[in-house]
């Protein structure tokens, strides 16, 4: 028995000792940040450089825990499905009283097995989407200088399981995380590091992290295989693609259309370049590489290269051909889907990040009863447009058997005619 006890206590001491070492070889102050302007700036830097927004509309991500515990987040719902060994808990975010707890299969009336699920998603939810949390309510920000650039240092005041922990953000030179330091209640060394440079893009629009590695016992910690996705957005949007022929759209090879009768085109979609013609002016327009673009006056072939001209004809393309083939375009690069109700029916809001000539507007598509758009919303901050009603009419099968509109009306009385559509 004395052998035992002795062998237990070397047993402590070397973990104590090992602890020491570890303590003061690691352990790092928590820094002093300054709180302003500079930190907010940063702060909003980050949450553009990670696309934030995309991540809010985002409506469900599925991830994993170190492959233990197991995750469908129905974000847009409140709702996560937590799952680990032979417990399901179906977890009620914004109010847990009301969560569902299921043992082998089994509703079971277990309050500790919903609070394990609550403790459980508030940690690995953050080692998924911590970025995202930097402008939570109760959250304090200030900069810090970390080897000689500019850190973020985040204090969360209140919520989840830890109120009052601290993490020290790292940034690359585009203002992506690439890692943290943290300082929490749980960790009694301070400054431990975490990388966040293994990301994978998502269907939704936004980048999620596989694992993590912290310099603490070369600890690793996984995230599976992470999703974020927009399923009922989506499927609204599938539905207005098959009502307006989309796939008769993409094997559609030439467009033919004007601009309110001022501006006309002939469009070689499947080799993309455009004859665009106004006034006296007709540009071949090679949107894929501009250089490659000719300008004519009164249908001569001009020597001219006016990059001005060139950009001008680009610009009327982008627009003109938008009130054209729009709702073909709802699942381009850049684009945000969400679904909202109007009138007691759904909608599809689009919003374009990326692209075009005005990135950052949104329209909110009203259909009709066979998902064919009849109306859509215009927000667009650069013309201070905050819902500008317009129609989508006089939808027409062309000889390629897509769909097509022909005319928009705006108020009482103002009309915007596509002229006579082709698409061939």
């Amino acid at each position: 028995m004395t052998k035992f006890f002795k062998v237990v206590g070397v047993f402590i001491a070397l973990l104590i000792i090992t602890f020491l070492v570890l303590f003061f070889s690691k352990n790092e102050s928590l820094p002093t940040g300054e709180k302003g302007e500079k930190a907010e700036e940063l702060a909003t830097k980050m949450l553009a450089a990670i696309n934030h927004e995309a991540f809010k509309n985002a409506e469900l991500l599925e991830w994993s825990f170190r492959e233990n515990h197991h995750y469908k987040w129905f974000k847009s719902e409140g709702k996560v499905e937590v799952s680990w060994d032979q417990n399901k808990v179906i977890l009620n975010t914004s109010n847990p009283a009301q969560s569902e707890a299921f043992v082998n299969g089994e509703k079971v009336d277990n309050l500790e097995i919903i609070s394990t699920a609550l403790a459980y998603f508030n940690n690995d939810s953050f080692w998924l989407i911590a970025p995202h949390k930097v402008m939570d309510s109760g959250v304090e920000r200030s900069i810090v200088t970390n080897e000689n650039k500019d850190a973020l240092l985040v204090t969360y005041t209140l919520g989840g399981t830890t109120p009052g922990d601290s993490y020290l953000w790292i940034l690359d030179e585009n203002n992506f995380p690439t890692g943290y330091k943290m300082w929490t209640s749980i960790i009694p060394i301070g400054g431990v590091y975490a990388s966040w440079n293994d990301w994978i893009d998502t269907e939704a629009g936004f980048k999620l992290p596989t694992k993590h590695e912290t310099n603490l016992f070369d600890l690793t910690i996984t995230m599976g295989n992470p999703k974020a996705s927009t399923p009922k957005a989506d499927t609204l949007a599938n539905k207005i693609l098959k009502a307006i022929k989309h796939e008769a759209y993409k094997t559609t090879k030439n467009i033919e259309w004007s601009f309110g009768g001022r501006r006309s085109y002939k469009w070689n979609k499947e080799e993309h370049i455009v004859e665009v013609t106004w006034d006296t002016t007709k540009v071949v327009l090679h949107p894929n590489n501009l250089e490659r673009s000719t300008i004519y006056f009164n249908e001569k072939l001009s020597e001219s290269k006016d990059k001005a001209i060139i950009k001008k004809a680009e610009d009327y393309f982008n627009n003109d051909s938008f009130w054209l083939v729009a709702p073909h375009k709802l699942f381009e690069p850049g684009i945000l889907r969400s679904v909202k109700e109007t009138d007691g029916k759904e909608a599809l809001l689009v919003k374009y990040t990326t692209g075009g000539t005005t990135p950052g507007d949104s329209y909110l598509w009203i259909l009709d009863e066979n998902y064919v758009p009849k109306s859509y919303k215009m927000y667009v901050p650069s013309m201070k447009m905050n819902g500008v009603p317009a129609t989508w009419e006089d939808w027409i099968t062309t000889e390629s058997g897509t769909l097509l509109p022909k005319m928009h009306r705006f108020g009482k009385d103002r009309e915007l005619s596509m002229g006579d559509v082709k698409a061939y």
